[in-house]
């Protein structure tokens, strides 16, 4: 495990000292494999071509916050699933399938970005760049590049969730331990913690705690 990149919350973060691929010893063979592959193998990119890569690149980096490195690989895994066809099972009436949406939304972040500043959308400074993101997620059902707004922002943000959330950098902000089989758990409970895991340093800030306590 020490030669595995470190995650971005290792030593800090709300659970401090707390890494879910300390628990890999007690997961069964194929989960470890599966786990590892995305930290140390993160797939080659498949589907988008140089332009669209450099676009959800920094569409990614906006919707995540992720400012430097490490970085979940979220480009990788959506690119993945994009090239294996493994999209969500559906897609809105009147939206184009999965795959030529996310060609047809990055190239009007370009267009978008363009007709505002001259340059594209990964030239764009930063808030420029957040201008346009939060022209979207306002925009309701207000024609967006063809689209319905909330309909694309729908179709980024779902993607790049399930892609950051698949990672076990991002469980340990979050401080999940990971697969349960074969281990099980044995404090089934709220407030009960099993003792493999990390108290929440921040407990003030969480808004189910906050929402539970007023």
């Amino acid at each position: 495990m020490s030669s595995l990149p470190l995650s971005p919350a290792d030593g800090g973060g709300r659970y401090p000292g707390f890494r879910t691929l300390d628990q890999s010893p007690h997961w069964d063979a194929a989960t470890t494999e599966v786990v590892l592959a995305r930290v140390e193998h993160p797939p080659g990119i498949r589907f988008f071509a140089a332009r669209e890569q450099a676009l959800a690149q920094a569409l990614f980096d906006l919707l995540l916050a992720q400012t430097g490195e490490p970085r979940v690989p979220v480009l990788e895994l959506v690119d993945a699933r994009l090239a294996d066809g493994e999209t969500d099972g559906w897609h809105y009436d009147g939206m184009d399938p999965d795959p030529q949406a996310w060609r047809a939304t990055l190239a009007a972040l370009d267009d978008e970005a363009r007709a505002g500043s001259g340059s594209g959308f990964v030239e764009a400074d930063a808030d420029a760049q957040r201008a346009i993101l939060q022209r979207v997620q306002a925009g309701g059902q207000d024609d967006w590049h063809g689209y319905p707004a909330s309909h694309v922002w729908s179709l980024w943000t779902r993607y790049a969730c399930t892609a950051f959330y698949s990672h076990p950098w991002a469980w340990d902000e979050i401080g999940f331990p990971g697969p349960a089989y074969p281990r099980g758990y044995k404090n089934l409970g709220v407030d009960r913690p099993e003792p493999f895991e990390v108290p929440d340093a921040h407990p003030a800030e969480d808004p189910v705690s906050r929402g539970a306590r007023s």
